[in-house]
C-alpha cells in the first residue's frame, strides 16, 4: 500500500492587525491579496509571510499603499470603507436596466452553436406583436433602475422590424415624460439587412451589434445559411456571397455612415461578439489579426452555452474548459503583444474584470456580478408574452424547462415579476457572499455566477461552483489578468489594461 504526503505551506499568523482579505497564489513568487471594496495587493511570498506575522513596519515600502487600500486593520477607515463597498454594488439599489426583446424566433440562418431555438422563416406566429411591444415598453418603463436599455434579439429581431420601430416610437414617446435616458440595441446576423433598414436605425440612433467568429471560412461554418429566396425577403444576395460576406459588407457600410453623418467613430461603429467552436481554438492570432484589419477596437471572446442547437452539436463543435482558456489566453496575450506595438484593440471580457480591478465603479454587466443580473438587472420578453429573468431563462423555456417563467405580459405587474420566487431562487444561488467556496474566493469581489447555467449543466442552481466551467473560466481569466500585472517590471501591460477601462459615453460624440 503506497502512503502520500501533502505539504502545505506553514504560515505564522498574527491576526489583531490584520483587515479583511481574501488571497491566493499566482504562480512565480507572487500572491494577490484582494478586499471587498474590490482593492488588490500583489506581494511577493516572503512580503505575504511579513504582513501576515505582523512584522511589515510602517516604513515598510508596501505599507502605505496596502493601508490606503484597507489590508490594515490600525489603518482601516471603515467609513471610507463602506463608500467604496456601497459605489461598487450600486446596482442593488436599482431595477432591471436591460429589457431583452424577442422580436421574432424566425431566422435565416442555421448557426451550429444557436442558443435561441430559432424557427425557419416561413413559420407565422412566431413574431412579437405590437400588443404584446407596448406592454413590453411599459413594464421596462416601471423599473426603478434611472437607465434601461432595450435590446432587440431573436431569431434575427430585423425580421420584424415593425416590432422594433414601435418599440422605439413608443419608448422615445413615453421618455418625453420620464426622466429615464433610454438606449436601444439590434443584435443582428446582418444578412436580413437592407439600406432602408440601415439607415432608419441610424436615424433613431439604435445600437447596431453582429457576430463574426473569424475569417471566411471560420465564420460560414459555424453561421452557415440556405439561399432560399424566402429567407431573404428584401432581395437575395448576390450569387458566390456567404454569410461572412454580408457581415463585413454591412459593417463597412455602417462605418462609412457613421463617418459621413458627423459621428466620432470611436463613440459610433459596429460591434462584433465571437463565439468560440473547436475549429476556433487552432486560429486565435487569425481572429485577432481579422479584426485589427477591420478597424474593430475591441474582440470579445465568447465559450459555447449549455442552450438550444448547441447541446446537440457538442461532439462536433465542443471543447473543454481548459481547451478554452488555452485559446483566451493565446488571445489576451497577442493582444497584449499587439498594444505594445502600438494597435489599439482590447479584449472586452478582459475589460469587464479590468473595470471592476482597476476603477471604483462596477460596469454592472448583469452576467458578471453578485447576486447575478437575472430578473434584478435585466429582463426577457419572449414574442408571445412571457417573462423570463434573462435571455438565457428564455432559452431555457424553449428546451422544455418553462419554470424559469416569472410572468406574462398584460397580466403580471412589475412588482409580481421582480418579486418572483424565481428571481428570488437566482438571488440567494448567485450572492457570493453567502456561498461556500466563494465567500472565500479572492476572485468575489470581481466576479458572478450564473445559476441557469448551473442547472442546465448539474440540474442544481447552486451547483459545486468550483466544479462548473463558468467558474472554470472567471477563474482562469482573473488569474491570467493579475499573472500579467505581476510580471509586469516596467508598468506598460497595466497602462495598458487602464486604457481598457476607459468608457466615454455616447453623449460625448
Amino acid at each position: 500500500m503506497s502512503t502520500h504526503t501533502l505539504t502545505l505551506p506553514h504560515r505564522v499568523v498574527q491576526t489583531d492587525h490584520l483587515g479583511f482579505f481574501r488571497y491566493t497564489d499566482i504562480g512565480h513568487g507572487k500572491v494577490v491579496l484582494t478586499n471587498d471594496a474590490g482593492e488588490w495587493s500583489i506581494l511577493p511570498e516572503a512580503t505575504f509571510r511579513a504582513f501576515l506575522a505582523g512584522q511589515m513596519g510602517t516604513d515598510h515600502p508596501d505599507y502605505a499603499p496596502m493601508a490606503a487600500k484597507g489590508f490594515f486593520r490600525d489603518a482601516l477607515d471603515l467609513d471610507d470603507m463602506a463608500a467604496k463597498i456601497r459605489r461598487k454594488r450600486f446596482y442593488a439599489a436599482q431595477g432591471p436596466h436591460l429589457h431583452v426583446m424577442i422580436t421574432t424566433l424566425r431566422c435565416n440562418q442555421s448557426c451550429r452553436y444557436c442558443h435561441a431555438s430559432r424557427e425557419d422563416m416561413t413559420k407565422s406566429d412566431v413574431d412579437m406583436s405590437p400588443e404584446v411591444v407596448r406592454h413590453a415598453v411599459d413594464m421596462a418603463f416601471c423599473s426603478t433602475s434611472p437607465y434601461i436599455c432595450f435590446e432587440y434579439t431573436g431569431g434575427e429581431p430585423t425580421a420584424n422590424m415593425e416590432a422594433i420601430q414601435l418599440a422605439v416610437a413608443y419608448a422615445n414617446h413615453k421618455k418625453k415624460t420620464s426622466p429615464k435616458t433610454v438606449d436601444h440595441s439590434v443584435v443582428t446576423n446582418m444578412s436580413f439587412m437592407n439600406e432602408e433598414v440601415a439607415e432608419w436605425l441610424m436615424d433613431h440612433e439604435v445600437l447596431v451589434c453582429t457576430s463574426l467568429d473569424g475569417p471566411k471560412d471560420l465564420h460560414d461554418w459555424n453561421r452557415g445559411w440556405q439561399k432560399r429566396e424566402y429567407n431573404f425577403p428584401r432581395g437575395v444576395p448576390m450569387a458566390g456571397s456567404s454569410a461572412y460576406d454580408q457581415v463585413l459588407r454591412w459593417m463597412a457600410y455602417f462605418n462609412r455612415r457613421y463617418i459621413e453623418r458627423g459621428k466620432d467613430p470611436d463613440l459610433w461603429h459596429i460591434d462584433a461578439l465571437m463565439t468560440t467552436t473547436r475549429r476556433s481554438l487552432p486560429r486565435a492570432r487569425e481572429i485577432v489579426d481579422l479584426y485589427v484589419e477591420l478597424g474593430l477596437r475591441s474582440l470579445k471572446i465568447r465559450p459555447l452555452n449549455p442552450y438550444g442547437f448547441a447541446t446537440k452539436t457538442w461532439r462536433q463543435i465542443g471543447y473543454t474548459m481548459e481547451e478554452y482558456l488555452a485559446f483566451y489566453e493565446e488571445v489576451l496575450d497577442y493582444i497584449i503583444e499587439l498594444n505594445l506595438q502600438g494597435v489599439e484593440i482590447q479584449e472586452g471580457t478582459a475589460a469587464i474584470f479590468l473595470q471592476k480591478m482597476m476603477t471604483p465603479f462596477d460596469p454592472n454587466y448583469v452576467d458578471i456580478r453578485s447576486p447575478i443580473g437575472s430578473g434584478t438587472g435585466q429582463v426577457a420578453y419572449n414574442f408571445d408574452g412571457r417573462i423570463f429573468p434573462s435571455d438565457e431563462g428564455r432559452m431555457l423555456a424553449g428546451m422544455g424547462s418553462d419554470f424559469v417563467q416569472i410572468g406574462t405580459l398584460g397580466e403580471t405587474s412589475y412588482a409580481e415579476m421582480i418579486g418572483h420566487p424565481t428571481v428570488r431562487s437566482l438571488v440567494m444561488s448567485s450572492y457570493l457572499d453567502a456561498l461556500p467556496a466563494c465567500h472565500s474566493c479572492f476572485g468575489a469581489p470581481y466576479c458572478g455566477v450564473r445559476p441557469i447555467n448551473n442547472f442546465m449543466e448539474s440540474g442544481d442552481l447552486f451547483a459545486q461552483r468550483p466544479n462548473t466551467p463558468k467558474c472554470a473560466e472567471h477563474m482562469g481569466i482573473m488569474r491570467l489578468l493579475f499573472d500579467r500585472l505581476a510580471q509586469d517590471v516596467e508598468g506598460k501591460v497595466e497602462a495598458i489594461f487602464r486604457r481598457w477601462t476607459i468608457q466615454r459615453p455616447r453623449d460625448d460624440a
